[in-house]
Parts: C-alpha cells; sequence; structure tokens
C-alpha cells in the first residue's frame, strides 16, 4: 500500500494547485455513481434539474433516492447534484489508484475552484448542460481522511484553506444538458 500524502508535500503543492487554469478547463474524467462504493467512469453523462446526474441510457445516480443532504421537506438538496475535483488535488492526494477508490466527484478538470474564481452563484458550462456553484463548502468527508490520509482532510479546512475551496465545487444543474469526457468547463 502506498503511505498517503503528508502535510508537508501539500503544502509544498499549495501554489501549483493554486496556479491551475481559472476557465476552460478540460474535463478529463467522469464519475458516475449507480451505487455505494460503485464508480463508473462513462464517456458521456447527462445532467438534469430533476434528477441530478444520469448515465447515457436515463439511469440516475442515488442523488434522487439517497442524497446525503436534504432540504426541510425532504426532498434531495439540489446543491449537491454535482461534484467538480481539482485535477491538481486528486494527483496529489489519490497515490494508490489500484488499492483505494476514487473521489467519486462528478467531474475532475483542472481548474482553478476558489471563492475569488468562482464566487458562490457562479454560472459554469460544462458541455451543453449549465451549474450553479453552490454555496456549499466540500470540506471532505470522513472517507476522504480514510481513502487519503488524515493530512489530506486537514489540509482541506485548515485556517485559511477553506476559501480556496481546495476539496472542489458542490454545484446544483440550472440548465440541463450532457457532458462529454474532453468537454470545457467555462464560466457562463
Amino acid at each position: 500500500m502506498t503511505a498517503p500524502v503528508t502535510r508537508a508535500e501539500l503544502e509544498a503543492a499549495l501554489p501549483h494547485v493554486l496556479a491551475a487554469p481559472q476557465d476552460g478547463a478540460e474535463i478529463v474524467q467522469l464519475c458516475f455513481r449507480p451505487g455505494y462504493g460503485r464508480r463508473l467512469h462513462p464517456p458521456l453523462l447527462r445532467l438534469t434539474r430533476a434528477q441530478g446526474v444520469l448515465d447515457a441510457d436515463g439511469n440516475p445516480e442515488r442523488w434522487p433516492s439517497a442524497p446525503w443532504m436534504r432540504l426541510a421537506d425532504g426532498s434531495p438538496d439540489p446543491r449537491i447534484q454535482v461534484s467538480i475535483l481539482p485535477l491538481r488535488v486528486m494527483d496529489l492526494v489519490w497515490r494508490d489508484r489500484a488499492g483505494t477508490p476514487h473521489p467519486g466527484d462528478t467531474m475532475i478538470a483542472d481548474l482553478a475552484t476558489s471563492e475569488a474564481n468562482l464566487p458562490t452563484g457562479s454560472l459554469l458550462r460544462a458541455g451543453s448542460a449549465v451549474l450553479r456553484v453552490s454555496n456549499l463548502f466540500n470540506e471532505a468527508c470522513v472517507k476522504w481522511k480514510v481513502r487519503y490520509g488524515k493530512d489530506a482532510k486537514d489540509w482541506i479546512i485548515a485556517p485559511g484553506h477553506p476559501p480556496l475551496r481546495l476539496r472542489g465545487l458542490l454545484c446544483e444543474v440550472v440548465t440541463d444538458g450532457e457532458v462529454r469526457t474532453g468537454d470545457l468547463l467555462q464560466k457562463a
């Protein structure tokens, strides 16, 4: 098993992470999660306001039936429909690609996800879909800590780091559409 990334390595890599492109980032990977612990990496996903992320056959991820966050009325919170992880962060923390699960984010792109670059409410075009950046902070769940190490989790929430959104963005779908690997994430 590969040793997890250390805090010193994370801090040394921070300038590189923060130097990611601010717009027009290629989506290098898509992830579809049909159930707990399952990851598929199709070339195309459909993004919809009503059902969140769908595969090419129209099957939804678990968001409509088992979201990790719900609204007061019990319905799934749309602010967590789509997650975008910066490629540079994934490459930094996900070292054991054979023995450790993929982070599970809908999209992986070489994009600067900081609040300064993409304030809450910003719109992003992903293929033919449009997403709105959520006001929810992706603080990295306990699974992130288990998979990538305590230092990787603590780095996300360290003083001064939350506005950098190192764990990426949570978004809601505002315009239905399709996204493909190789499409660009662009400010709309």
